[in-house]
């Protein structure tokens, strides 16, 4: 990995889409790789993307063709936002989507709302803060959004050939998931990171400049910061894997020719050098698939990190392998494998016998980047296999979903279920590489007997493919938004048009029957000073209809992820053991052990949970702290 050069950033991306003036130079992602470069076959020195070739009776595909920029989207005068333009007729690739018979065996199977139809850029990257917004980015490589800067808000635009040439369309936007409203938000030379202020709102503070599939985490402060991207920039990496340390700190694994790692440093600092990382160099094939690795944070301190179809288990202190894990057959499951991983939620209740589990869905077939570059899409990958990396002599065990998925987001619920949605079912991650468009949602319940623990939901009607996100929200609601599987804003003569569109699910635990008795925590009587490690945490709660006992009740905290390619980096839930609770009527008092050690629970803010019956409440942010 190349130099990060400041305390939360080296971002920045590496093209332009080819404008109708010609003003920039057409789509080439990869740079051509030099005869020193350790992988110099991949992609055979050519560009990083080709688009696949036309499908003969595939409506938009525009396989070959170089795309060119909709005028339409943000016209050259004003500021705002721009009204979308008109889609064309779905082309025969978009139509062949699935969507799977919904079990509504348990009654109600989730709803699908949009609750915004422009968000005025395309969501490649969403977080979640927590003052009522979510900051959303794309890159700004994909040239005008639907989103124009405020006057004076322009940027040299470091695309463009032409002296002068101004960037006046904004790449990020902060999004308030309970009104919808939009601020934008400028990428430009600045610092690193987001801060949540206490009125609200959110300020960028830097980013340098195009955050490009970028990786990002929240620090101790609940600040987010982002690191990543590639243009304007010669120390800078994409496709890595930032991860939150416990004592707050962050470390940063792989990248594009990036076999190492290294450790965020302090605001005006740089590293002389990043760390090898054998895992990483060892599991590049020629289409590389082991971009954006899984890593987690385990309860003994040391790191599971997955690449491609391989795993280890890393002291980071010591910069030493602990364990070789067993190679996970089938395909790969790393960029632009693509398959969904998390860990699983941490039970404090189990005490010593506390299991700690990743788990990884889907993915492709190891050769799917070279059969799309010829127009053939395979199968993506159906299992879901389980370890547990502490364990010794630990293996995977495998499950298989109701149909396979690449491209997808995997996020926990309070309720300490999976939520499998977005992709494809057959291709991989890239432009134009994914098809078969997979509408339905899947839930996934960990602690069912195999075979019972995947039950299909109700669909969207909106295909989300490549560089579409999903974020769990405080209300239990989930956030899903992005989807652009084209080299600019295109809405018509493409076969997935740039996706603005804005959705929320509801959950099933959020039904018509279940929802009359919603919890609902008493915010006042939430701690000011938070929780701190070891200690006692003590709240109120109500729930409006029935009584509950404790045998009823759970209280979970999550850790809000970075959300970009189908992995939402640092996600965590941890299911507190409850040491007392009283009740007067349909009133609360409970009492929970906080998380022992960091290693548990990184410091910074949570979104608390009480589980009532199988129904969460809203939740609160908590800060853990020493």
């Amino acid at each position: 990995m190349w130099p990060l050069l400041r305390a939360a950033v080296v971002s920045a991306a590496l093209l332009a889409a080819g404008e109708a003036d010609g003003s920039h130079d057409a789509p080439n992602i990869f740079s051509t790789r030099s005869e020193s470069d350790y992988y110099r076959n991949a992609f055979q020195g050519k560009q990083e993307q080709a688009v696949p070739l036309p499908l003969g009776g595939g409506g938009g595909g525009g396989g070959g063709r170089r795309e060119q920029q909709e005028l339409g989207a943000a016209g050259p005068g004003g500021s705002g936002l721009s009204k979308a333009p008109p889609r064309s007729a779905p082309s025969k690739v978009a139509l062949d989507s699935v969507k799977l018979p919904v079990d509504t065996s348990a009654g109600f199977a989730g709803l699908w709302n949009v609750v915004s139809e422009n968000s005025g850029v395309s969501a490649m990257h969403l977080v979640v803060m927590r003052h009522g917004k979510a900051i959303m980015f794309d890159t700004s490589t994909t040239g005008r959004s639907l989103m124009r800067l405020p006057p004076g808000g322009c940027r040299p635009d470091p695309r463009s050939k032409r002296p002068g040439a101004m960037d006046c369309w904004a790449h990020a936007v902060e999004f308030d998931y309970n009104t919808g409203a939009l601020r934008s938000l400028k990428l430009d030379r600045c610092c690193s990171r987001v801060k949540t202020l206490r009125h609200g709102d959110v300020r960028t503070l830097q980013i340098v400049t195009d955050t490009w599939c970028s990786s990002g985490a929240f620090d101790a402060d609940g600040n987010m910061v982002q690191t990543g991207g590639f243009f304007e920039g010669d120390k800078s990496v994409r496709y890595g894997t930032q991860l939150v340390l416990p004592d707050g700190s962050f470390i940063v694994i792989g990248g594009r020719r990036a076999f190492s790692y290294e450790f965020v440093p302090a605001a005006g600092k740089a590293n002389a050098k990043a760390t090898p990382l054998r895992l990483l160099r060892d599991t590049t094939d020629d289409v590389e698939n082991n971009l954006y690795p899984f890593v987690n944070l385990l309860p003994d301190g040391t790191l599971f990190i997955f690449a491609n179809d391989r795993s280890i288990v890393f002291n980071y202190r010591t910069g030493q392998v602990v364990r070789e894990l067993p190679i996970l057959p089938g395909g790969a499951r790393n960029y632009p494998a693509s398959a969904m991983s998390t860990l699983l939620p941490l039970d404090l209740r189990k005490g010593a016998n506390l299991n700690a589990e990743v788990i990884i869905c889907g993915g492709a077939t190891k050769n799917a980047f070279k059969l799309g570059e010829r127009s053939t899409f395979p199968p993506a990958l159906r299992d879901c296999a389980r370890i547990n990396p502490l364990k010794p002599g630990a293996r995977w065990a495998l499950d298989q979903m109701p149909v396979g998925r690449v491209m997808g987001d995997m996020l926990i619920l309070p309720t300490g279920d999976l939520l499998m949605l977005n992709g494809a079912a057959k291709g991989c991650s890239g432009w134009g590489f994914g098809r078969q468009a997979l509408l339905s949602p899947v839930l996934y319940s960990p602690y069912l007997r195999r075979g019972k623990r995947f039950r299909v939901l109700n669909p969207s009607a909106i295909p989300r493919m490549y560089h579409s996100t999903s974020a769990l929200l405080p209300d239990a609601t989930v956030l899903v938004a992005g989807s652009n599987t084209n080299a600019a804003y295109n809405f018509s003569g493409v076969d997935f048009p740039t996706e603005v569109r804005v959705e929320r699910f509801t959950p099933p635990y959020l039904g018509p029957q279940l929802s009359p008795n919603r919890p609902a925590i008493d915010a006042a009587s939430v701690p000011g000073d938070g929780m701190r490690y070891g200690a006692k945490f003590t709240f109120r709660f109500t729930t409006p209809a029935q009584g509950v006992g404790q045998g009823d009740v759970k209280v979970t905290m999550y850790a809000p992820p970075f959300t970009t390619h189908g992995y939402s980096m640092n996600q965590r839930l941890l299911i507190l053991p409850v040491t007392a609770f009283t009740a007067q009527g349909q009133r609360y008092t409970v009492t929970v052990d906080t998380p022992p050690k960091p290693e548990l629970a990184p410091p910074g803010y949570y979104m608390v949970y009480v589980v009532a019956k199988g129904v969460p409440s809203k939740a609160v942010w908590v800060k853990i702290h020493k």
